[in-house]
Formats: structure tokens, sequence, C-alpha cells
């Protein structure tokens, strides 16, 4: 179980790179259309489309990172008033219906990207991009965030039964920050 755990949490490390990658490219191409418009008096005309799908790439790809490093926002009126193993096993359940959730996220984006990939969609803009390319980021980024529910779920068995070591635990904090 540790090491299913210690795999699903490596996965979503590097979903958090990936991320951080596609945040840095479309980066250098917004920064691009600034210098093109600026200075050379024309446009990249990819710049809107693509920065687009980076966005929505980076987003789905790191959403597995950020529910293992515990930035996703959660309401914490009821878990101040739950403490010790209620608070672990509420914790659980809130990590199964996140789980369930996003079973059927992982379904119904895996359904988008394979009905443009039948179709052989392409964008309407300039590029005509084939719209499977960035499309194969939301399901791939539901799964990994499914699976990241599952692993938290299985720290949570791993507390109950007081055998952490060598797992990345992160508690809640009761302030503002992390």
């Amino acid at each position: 179980m540790k090491r299913l755990i210690i795999l699903i949490d490596n996965l979503s490390g590097i979903g958090g790179w990936v991320a951080g990658i596609l945040m840095a490219i479309g980066l250098v191409i917004s920064v691009g259309e600034i210098i093109f418009r600026s200075f050379l008096n024309s446009t990249l005309y990819i710049a809107d489309e693509y920065t687009g799908y980076l966005m929505a790439m980076l987003t789905f790809a790191g959403l597995a990172y950020t529910l293992r490093e515990r930035g996703h926002i959660r309401m914490m009126f009821l878990p101040h008033f739950i403490k010790g193993r209620a608070h672990v096993i509420y914790n659980m359940l809130c990590f199964m219906v996140g789980f369930l959730f996003c079973m059927g996220l992982t379904l119904f984006t895996w359904e988008f990207f394979w009905d443009s990939v039948v179709s052989e969609s392409q964008s309407m803009q300039i590029s005509e991009t084939y719209l499977a390319i960035p499309q194969v980021f939301l399901p791939v980024g539901s799964l990994l965030l499914t699976l990241q529910f599952a692993a938290e779920f299985l720290k949570g068995l791993a507390i109950l039964r007081q055998d952490t070591e060598g797992l990345r635990i992160l508690e809640e904090t009761d302030d503002l920050g992390r």
C-alpha cells in the first residue's frame, strides 16, 4: 500500500512539474506576442489560442499536485470541531466523495477527448490545431486527480493504523496560510 501511495504522490509531482513547464511556455508565448506587437508591428497569430490551450492543460496537469500539497480551497468550519480519529475519518469520507466525483469527471473528459480523436476535430483558428492534442490533458489530469484522492484516502487508513513511516503526510493548519 505504501508503494502505491508513494507512486501516486510521485506522479502528482510530475504533473506539478508539467504544469509549471506549460506555464513557462505560455509566458514565453505572451512575451513574444508583446514584443511582436510593440516592436515589429506584427503578431504571432497563435498567441491567444495557444495560451488558452496551455491554461487548460496546466490546470488539469496540476490538479493532483495541488491536492497533494493541500492547495485546494476547503471549507474548514466543521473540521475545526472534529479532532483526532474522527477528523481523519471525516477527511477520508471527503476524499471518497472527491474520488467518486473525479471518476465521473475522468470518464466524461475521456469521452470528450476520444470524440475529438475519432472525428479528427481541428481548431477553427488560423493554426487548425488538432484538438485532441490539448484535450488529452483533460482525462490524464482527471485520472491523476482521481488517483491522488485514492492515495489521500489510503494515507488516512495509514494514519488510523499509525503506520505512516515513509509517507508524505501533510496536516491542515488552523491559520489562513499553509
